[in-house]
């Protein structure tokens, strides 16, 4: 990839800074890339590592080489999701294909990469779209190219003032030659991203639209080892391998952890974890749960659990009180812990970290005062932390002890709400699902199933 240099005539000089040896593209990459600049929106929808987003980005780089528009927007759902998709995207985002003549940096209170292009600087802001208030971050600014990922995790009402999507297009009004570039997996069929714009443009979009379905298999750089071993970590026919290994657009029904069962083991005897941790969801009238997991060389155990309902009990416990019953749990392990450091074996006491949902504010306060636990903010995405369990399931990244009376109980009823999923919303119940609670929240913060697969194997 070409760097430039700023001349003594202020206009950038050649100067080569690096080559990427790309792998093969498929013919239906090269035809989506070769047509993207003819439409004013793409949109590239399928099977995860099928090269989505590296095509985006390739685009966004040759589109930002020359357009007019100085003032550009990449969105994930999340400001860390869109620098990660989009910026990075395993070494072949913008940071890398503009290596040498970008930089990061804030504007107007934004991330921001800053690049230096044939046709003058570009600025790119990063931000996040998933929440009710993300357009406030977009407002003030004419954007030339908007380019998204997993844009149907972004926000959208009907309410033009506040959905982020909307709000997003109508800057781009004044821009002199807008360009729209969005990537997605599919979803639930009925999803409101499909009716009002991805499925609805197809026939009534002005300015031209490009509209490609990718599978993994056009994916020319993952052989088929590589590709069997990514399909392994999901269970044939679930709606997760359907949606993520073939591309598939189909509906959630029925155990949302059909697999359930094949978790189920005790400890092994012969070993002594060598990492602790508590995945903890607090409840006050409904229940509170709180799992205790020891790592037994690559295998996380819930070993054993805590789970007081005070609906079902008759009695709201205060946190206090849950406090106690929280050492408890753990009170073998800190009570050896403490004796160490009187054996002078140790020189601190390694607190037990507790990964608790980032809403209980008032027990995450008294965990922090507390002389045994340490509180670490839950990652609450719900879809791909359910997700994340399914595949350490799956993969059997994580097992649960038969005596984890609760969890099992739970898992054998915990269903997706089938009048959500009818209206296009991907929910579970939200009934008797504190132990899954707090299990999707220890899989999702502690990255428990992240796979490091890349997108295009190892030179694309």
């Amino acid at each position: 990839m070409p760097g430039y240099l700023r001349s003594t005539k202020g206009r950038p000089t050649v100067k080569k800074t690096q080559q990427i040896d790309w792998a093969p593209f498929s013919e239906k990459h090269k035809r989506y890339i070769q047509n993207a600049l003819k439409n004013k929106m793409n949109v590239a929808e399928g099977a995860i590592r099928s090269g989505k987003t590296i095509d985006h980005c390739i685009i966004a780089a040759i589109y930002l080489e020359t357009c007019k528009d100085k003032i550009h927007l990449a969105s994930g759902s999340t400001i860390g999701n869109a620098k990660l998709n989009i910026g990075v995207c395993n070494g072949y985002g913008l940071e890398n294909l503009f290596r040498g003549r970008c930089k990061w940096g804030k504007y107007r209170d934004n991330d921001a990469l800053f690049i230096a292009t044939q046709t003058g600087e570009k600025i790119v802001i990063f931000v996040g779209g998933g929440k009710g208030d993300s357009y406030k971050k977009i407002l003030g600014n004419s954007y030339g190219l908007w380019i998204a990922t997993e844009i149907n995790e972004h926000y959208d009402s009907d309410d033009s003032r506040t959905s982020f999507i909307k709000v997003a297009f109508g800057r781009q009004v004044a821009a002199v030659r807008p360009l729209v570039l969005w990537d997605m997996n599919p979803c639930n069929p009925a999803h409101s991203i499909y009716k009002q714009y991805v499925d609805k443009y197809l026939t009534d979009y002005v300015g031209g639209y490009q509209y490609e379905h990718f599978t993994i298999r056009d994916n020319l750089s993952i052989s088929d080892e590589r590709r069997a071993e990514i399909e392994s970590q999901y269970e044939i026919g679930s709606m997760w391998y359907r949606r993520d290994i073939l591309g598939e657009r189909c509906i959630a029904e029925g155990l949302i952890y059909p697999m359930w069962e094949d978790a189920i083991q005790e400890p092994p005897r012969d070993q002594v974890p060598s990492e602790y941790c508590v995945s903890l969801d607090y409840g006050t009238m409904n229940a509170f749960s709180a799992g205790l997991w020891g790592k037994y060389g690559a295998v996380w155990y819930r070993i054993k659990e805590f789970y007081y309902s005070g609906r079902t009990e008759g009695r709201q416990k205060t946190d206090e009180e849950y406090l106690i019953d929280l050492e408890n749990l753990v009170a073998p392990i800190m009570e050896e812990r403490e004796a160490a450091i009187a054996r002078y074996e140790a020189q601190y006491l390694d607190k037990m970290p507790v990964i608790i949902d980032p809403s209980a504010a008032s027990f995450i306060t008294l965990l922090r005062k507390s002389k045994w636990f340490r509180p670490i903010p839950a990652d609450n995405a719900v879809l791909d932390g359910i997700r994340d369990t399914a595949s350490a399931i799956q993969t059997e990244k994580i097992k649960v002890s038969p005596r984890c009376k609760a969890w099992r109980e739970e898992a054998q009823a915990y269903v997706w709400d089938e009048k959500a999923v009818k209206a296009g919303d991907d929910r579970p119940v939200k009934i008797n699902d504190h132990a899954m609670d707090d299990t999707r929240y220890f899989v999702k913060t502690k990255r428990i199933a992240v796979h490091k697969v890349p997108y295009f194997g190892n030179m694309m």
